[in-house]
């Protein structure tokens, strides 16, 4: 037994200085060596799927049906399907803006996605080169509001049929984005439904916004619930093809333009 428990840590300590001559970080999961990463990409760090699930959950169960990749385990139903631009755990939706990826058989989520998964803490330790994860003391389970969930798809798709995912959930983002900023309402339907100057969105003037969301807007509406945000701290956007009033325009920083929409800080 000693020494199979002697072969794992140096065989473990051994890809872990592989790791970092590849000029890769190293990661401890509950402060045991763990060769999972296998990439970093944009300030991403990618580790094997199965791996670092077992880590944190030594009795899960990992599975793969029909291209998409399954971890069972102690309060925790998670499913990633290579491509996608998302997982799903617990009925909760994760934005991975890359997509789920895979790379020689295995499986690839981002880090902080799949610790956020568990409900584990992640930070960074420079000076060793190390990513540090420590288990939660609960998994998250899915909380969406409904009345949250209900008005902010309806916006997205009312503002955004046709467009990217990526471009729904920047929609999605300037709502919450004004949620939390002092000049606007302080609720999801406040904010829609905000009638100075006019109303502030042409789906609520023509009564689009009560038409039934899209799937997609569905799917955008959760993620942006769950965090993901393409458009930083906008707090406007215009459809420069169909505008009317360019006072956004002509009056707030221009941030970036995602599908046929504008976006302003």
């Amino acid at each position: 037994m000693k020494r199979t428990i002697l072969a794992l840590t140096l065989s473990a300590s051994l890809l872990a200085g592989q790791a970092l001559a590849a000029g890769l970080p190293t990661l401890r999961v509950n402060g045991a060596p763990v060769p999972a990463v296998h990439a970093v990409e944009d300030g991403t760090t990618y580790v094997g799927l199965r791996a670092v699930s077992r880590s944190l959950d030594p009795q899960a169960e990992i599975s793969w049906s029909e291209g998409t990749a399954a971890v069972r385990g102690a309060g925790l139903s998670l499913a990633a399907t290579p491509g996608l631009p998302y997982l799903t755990a617990n009925g909760r939706y994760l934005y991975i803006p890359a997509g789920v990826r895979t790379e020689n058989g295995r499986v690839l989520i981002p880090i902080r996605v799949l610790a956020d998964a568990f409900g584990a803490q992640v930070t960074w330790n420079g000076s060793a080169g190390e990513i540090l994860v420590e288990s939660g003391a609960a998994i998250p389970q899915a909380d969406y509001d409904p009345d949250a969930l209900y008005w902010l798809s309806r916006i997205i798709s009312a503002e955004s049929r046709g467009e990217p995912l990526h471009g729904r959930i920047a929609v999605g983002n300037v709502v919450l984005n004004r949620v939390a900023h002092p000049d606007f309402p302080d609720t999801i339907y406040g904010v829609i439904f905000d009638d100075r100057w006019g109303g502030q969105f042409e789906p609520v003037r023509n009564g689009s916004v009560y038409q039934d969301p899209t799937d997609g807007s569905l799917l955008a509406a959760r993620l942006v619930l769950e965090g993901a945000n393409v458009v930083d701290d906008c707090l406007y956007f215009l459809n420069p093809a169909l505008a009317g009033n360019f006072w956004t325009a002509e009056n707030r920083p221009f941030h970036t333009s995602i599908g046929c929409h504008d976006f302003y800080r």
